[in-house]
C-alpha cells in the first residue's frame, strides 16, 4: 500500500510538471467548476424532468440523472469520505494550489464520482451524448489532478462509484417502470 501511496504522489507532480502552464492554469479551474456541488449534471436531469412535463419517457430520463447523482452522493461523500478519511495531496505534498481549499477529505473525487454517475446515465439514454459526457467526466477527472486536489487513486475510484451508483438508479428505475406496467 505504502508503494501505491508513493506512485500516487509522483504520478500527481509529473502531471503538475508536465502539463503546467497559465493557459492551462485557466482551462483546467474551467472544467473542474463544471462539476462544482454536481450544478452542470443537477442541472441537465432537471431539464430531463421538465421536459418530461409533456412526455413520460423524458421524465424517466430526468429521473435516472437524478436518482443516479443521489446514490453517488451517498456512497461517495456521506460514507466512503468519512470513512476513508484522506488526507488532500496539497496537504501531505505541500505545494500551493490553484484554488481554493477544500474542507472535505480526498478519497473519492466527488467531482470524478459525480461525473462518471451522470455519465452513465445520460449513456444509458443516448449513447451519442452519454459519449460526449463521459469525455467531458474525463476531463473533469484530470482537472482534479491538476488542480492538485486529489490523487490519481482517488479519480479513480470517483470514476468507478459514480459508474456503479448509476448502474444501481438503472436497475432499480427499470424494475419500477417493469412493476408499473
Amino acid at each position: 500500500m505504502e508503494r501505491l501511496f508513493e506512485m500516487d504522489g509522483q504520478i500527481l507532480l509529473w502531471i503538475r510538471e508536465v502539463f503546467a502552464s497559465p493557459v492551462m492554469d485557466k482551462i483546467m479551474i474551467f472544467i473542474s467548476s463544471l462539476a462544482n456541488k454536481g450544478m452542470l449534471w443537477i442541472g441537465i436531469g432537471v431539464v430531463l424532468l421538465l421536459l418530461g412535463v409533456k412526455g413520460r419517457k423524458w421524465s424517466n430520463r430526468g429521473l435516472l440523472v437524478l436518482l443516479s447523482l443521489a446514490f453517488n452522493m451517498v456512497i461517495c461523500n456521506l460514507l466512503l469520505k468519512p470513512l476513508v478519511a484522506r488526507t488532500r495531496p496539497y496537504d501531505l505534498l505541500g505545494y500551493e494550489i490553484l484554488v481554493r481549499r477544500l474542507g472535505d477529505y480526498s478519497f473519492p473525487s466527488g467531482h470524478t464520482s459525480a461525473s462518471f454517475a451522470a455519465a452513465t446515465a445520460i449513456y444509458a439514454i443516448d449513447r451519442r451524448w452519454g459519449a460526449a459526457a463521459y469525455v467531458l467526466a474525463a476531463l473533469i477527472g484530470f482537472s482534479r489532478l491538476y488542480l492538485g486536489v486529489h490523487f490519481p487513486t482517488d479519480v479513480l475510484a470517483g470514476a468507478v462509484v459514480g459508474i456503479l451508483a448509476a448502474k444501481a438508479a438503472q436497475c432499480i428505475l427499470e424494475k419500477k417502470m417493469h412493476f408499473n406496467k
